[in-house]
């Protein structure tokens, strides 16, 4: 992908950037509860783990189907998605008083849990889906806006909740090594669907889901763009003979595809790398 020669590289790697992060999580219960003997805080994040696992699970699955059959239904894949948000669910995750611009505090009540947690796991972790396709712009991405929440974590007081964006970094940075350019191993749906779930997560039991959404705008516009090319453009460059890209559409339908305008609009040498850059 993005480049002239194509070369055969591991899909689905994301699935041990998930694992790194679960094994870290299983970690950190087990430091709170043996060394702390606390038990604060442990139904949501047990609660959490088990979202993030369900969202692994699904995006490998989505991947393996993939390379046979095109992946999941879009139908199946938000049903799953939905499914994975049940443990937040069960536990009424978060609060349900929210405070809305021009209007005020609302309490919305059950319709928080049973509406709106899904509405925000379904969203994050599909729309995080839709800004990829470049070496090292999922995983890049995830560690920024894991480490922006982590700092809003620290601040708020909700230092648990910054052990989960520490877990996910440790374990993205890891998989960076990796699948930055030239990638030697892409990072699939497994990934994607994990960091994305993981944002809404943390943003749903921290009750700062207003800056989460903030942090969001540049995925909330590239779910705009690629619904005007009706979900079916792809996120790709067009790679030349040496290796640069071009535009490959006539039309924007993704924020890379923004990026590659703008940088031959200065007569700069549009790379991969410059591209995902840009994006960072």
């Amino acid at each position: 992908m993005n480049k002239y020669k194509s070369t055969n590289v591991s899909g689905s790697g994301g699935i041990i950037g998930s694992t790194g992060f679960i094994i870290g999580l299983l970690s950190f219960i087990s430091f709170r509860t043996f060394y702390l003997e606390t038990n604060l805080f442990l139904p949501e994040i047990l609660a959490a783990l088990c979202t993030i696992i369900l969202l692994s699970g699904i995006g490998l699955i989505d991947d393996l189907l993939g390379w046979r059959k095109g992946g999941l239904s879009k139908r199946s894949r938000l049903i799953l998605i939905f499914i994975s948000a049940i443990p937040l669910m069960a536990i009424n995750a978060g609060k349900s008083i929210m405070s809305v611009p021009l209007i005020g505090p609302i309490d919305f009540g059950i319709f928080y849990p049973l509406v709106l947690i899904p509405i925000g796991i379904v969203g994050a972790s599909t729309t995080f889906n839709f800004l990829a396709g470049f070496n090292g712009l999922e995983a890049g991405q995830g560690i920024l806006l894991l480490f922006s929440l982590g700092i809003v974590s620290l601040f708020t007081g909700s230092y648990w909740l910054m052990a989960f964006s520490l877990c996910m970094i440790a374990s993205l940075i890891a998989f960076l090594l990796y699948n930055f350019y030239p990638a030697k191993i892409f990072p699939g749906d497994s990934l994607t669907y994990s960091v994305g779930g993981l944002i809404a997560v943390i943003s749903i039991l921290g009750n700062f889901e207003k800056i989460a959404l903030f942090f969001f705008i540049p995925y909330i516009l590239e779910t705009c763009l690629k619904l005007r090319g009706r979900l079916e453009k792809h996120s790709f460059g067009k790679p030349t003979p040496d290796n640069c890209l071009e535009l490959n559409y006539d039309k924007i339908y993704s924020l890379n595809h923004l990026s590659i305008f703008l940088l031959s609009k200065n007569n700069i040498k549009v790379t991969e790398k410059k591209v995902v850059f840009s994006i960072w």
